[in-house]
């Protein structure tokens, strides 16, 4: 499944025509602009810039865009210092996962970002340690960012307001009240603190107050979400704000009217298209209320009112056009290595492409999705992976068949065909696919499956180039959409570390009320090339 773009221009509805001239659509009469309820305004969205930022009339971040491309910077740009204190035994949302686990492997997590970016990660009662004591006050006193987690011991409290005043940027979270963010080097001011800004030469407190107040509500939309990609781009906000540009964050600074000139010149009948058509209309609506930051609200609204004409649209201004100006590359970190062997013999190109097929033949399908690392994606319940082979001489198809709740109510079935071509590796593979306009490209590999065809993990890098996304995700897979068996714990986990992920980072499909999902296969397929999957268990199913 690929993520969807996130349109960075409004359709504003008004209740009589704009007194302001607008701009003539080319096959368009003027007759047909005062029949359009709508009009085109672009928003111009300013990212948060190092060391400056300017406050639009509504800021927002597009969490998606965080996982992009590893950029090498340049050798003179200093490290970014971060400091994580966590409270000592607490617990986090994720799976309930230890938040000194979380923090730490978010320190791995933002190395595939910059491999400048350094974060040190403590528990509250270091302090009470005369050897963690110093390694902590050394990091805290050249560090760019603190962190501070779940800490809500009143000493330790007292000792990190003591010994932090000299870090410009600190983020608490789930901490005590007394605990006060600071940004740019000035305390955020909220009404029930009433905290002063400290002065900083050249930017009043008043309008460095507003640029604070920007970031620290993205960070908090996005930390509310509790999952690691966001965990990990409050961090990259900051960085971006008060330290250095993040470069995978350049995706953000819309053209502004170059964007609208762009659309009307090239895109005018898809434009009137979309505005005339009810669900078309819907989408966009649908779209300019979610938070850029919320994936899944995003995706959602597109599956919800998915039509030709938004299609059309998305097509003209996105992918032929690229109105927009973006280009996001699929990400090169983590790169996760395929499995070498199946049942002791090595892995070929017809073997991995069987792995794939999997149970289809059998059953009515090749896999059911058990669990994602994408946050984006998994909200959706009942998935099935078809895969199999063309007609064509080569050809190899992806088919995943989910289940959308509609925005109204409505439960419906949603259905993308993705072409695959093999890598150069036996087990690595090149997915792409036009979804609703926007193609997206990927790079999938297969990790690991069980001798049994009992469960099977499949790891992807991919970008939907010209929507300024680049994404990572791993998907868990079983003939019947159940976790594997408990005896296969170890080897999961095993392969769950090749991808750089913790179980506790898996969110959960539900594969209940699946009644009737749209199965099938084009006329003239073919299965399985060198492996024969059969095991009367699962013909049930």
């Amino acid at each position: 499944m690929s993520l969807e773009t996130t349109p960075l221009f409004h359709l504003k509805t008004v209740l009589q025509p704009s007194r302001r001239s607008t701009p003539s659509i080319p096959g368009l009469s003027s007759v047909h602009h005062r029949l359009i309820p709508f009009h085109l305004q672009v928003s111009v969205s300013q990212s948060f810039r190092a060391k400056k930022t300017i406050k639009p009339k509504e800021t927002k971040i597009p969490a998606v865009l965080e996982r992009g491309t590893a950029v090498t910077e340049k050798q003179s740009d200093p490290p970014v210092r971060i400091v994580s204190i966590v409270g000592a035994g607490s617990i986090s949302p994720l799976k309930r996962a230890p938040w000194e686990e979380v923090m730490l492997h978010t320190a791995k997590r933002l190395k595939w970002v910059d491999e400048g970016y350094e974060m040190l990660v403590f528990t509250d009662d270091s302090y009470q340690s005369k050897d963690q004591t110093e390694i902590l006050l050394k990091a805290l006193s050249c560090a760019d960012i603190l962190l501070t987690v779940a800490v809500t011991d009143q000493e330790s409290v007292k000792w990190i307001e003591t010994e932090s005043k000299i870090v410009p940027n600190i983020v608490c979270f789930d901490s005590s009240p007394n605990l006060v963010n600071k940004l740019g080097g000035s305390y955020v001011q909220n009404e029930n603190s009433g905290t002063l800004f400290a002065k900083t030469f050249g930017i009043s407190p008043l309008k460095k107050a507003s640029d604070s107040m920007d970031v620290e509500q993205t960070v908090s939309e996005a930390w509310k979400r509790h999952n690691s990609d966001d965990i990990r781009f409050c961090l990259l906000v900051i960085i971006n704000a008060y330290i250095r540009p993040v470069p995978i964050l350049k995706n953000l600074r819309s053209k502004g009217f170059s964007t609208l000139n762009c659309m009307v010149k090239n895109c005018g009948p898809q434009i009137l298209n979309c505005l005339l058509d009810p669900d078309c209309r819907k989408a966009l609506q649908c779209l300019n209320k979610c938070s850029p930051v919320d994936q899944v609200c995003n995706y959602r609204c597109i599956a919800s009112y998915e039509s030709p004409n938004l299609e059309a649209f998305s097509l003209c201004v996105l992918q032929k056009n690229n109105c927009l100006e973006l280009d996001a590359k699929i990400p090169e970190k983590p790169f996760v290595p395929p499995m070498a062997k199946f049942r002791g013999e090595d892995l070929s190109h017809e073997t991995a492409e069987d792995l794939f097929v999997g149970w289809l033949g059998s059953l009515d399908w090749s896999w059911r999705v058990v669990a994602g690392q994408n946050p984006a994606y998994d909200q959706f319940p009942c998935q099935y992976q078809l895969f199999y082979r063309g007609k064509a001489k080569d050809s190899f198809w992806y088919e995943p068949v989910f289940q959308v709740k509609t925005l109204e109510g409505k439960v419906v079935w949603r259905r993308r065909k993705y072409r695959v071509k093999r890598g150069k590796i036996p087990g690595t593979f090149y997915f792409s696919v036009l979804d609703n306009g926007v193609v997206s490209n990927e790079r999938w590999t297969i990790v690991d499956v069980s001798d049994d065809f009992s469960w099977g993990l499949f790891h992807y890098n991919g970008a939907a180039r010209v929507a300024g996304q680049a994404y990572t995700g791993a998907v868990l897979a079983s003939p019947d959409g159940a976790y594997p068996d408990e005896k296969e714990s170890k080897r999961l986990a095993s392969a769950l570390e090749k991808c750089g992920i913790k179980e506790w980072e898996l969110f959960t499909v539900d594969n209940c009320s699946c009644q009737d999902p749209p199965l099938g296969l084009p006329e003239g397929s073919s299965l399985h090339s060198a492996i024969d999957v059969k095991d009367q268990k699962w013909n049930s199913t």
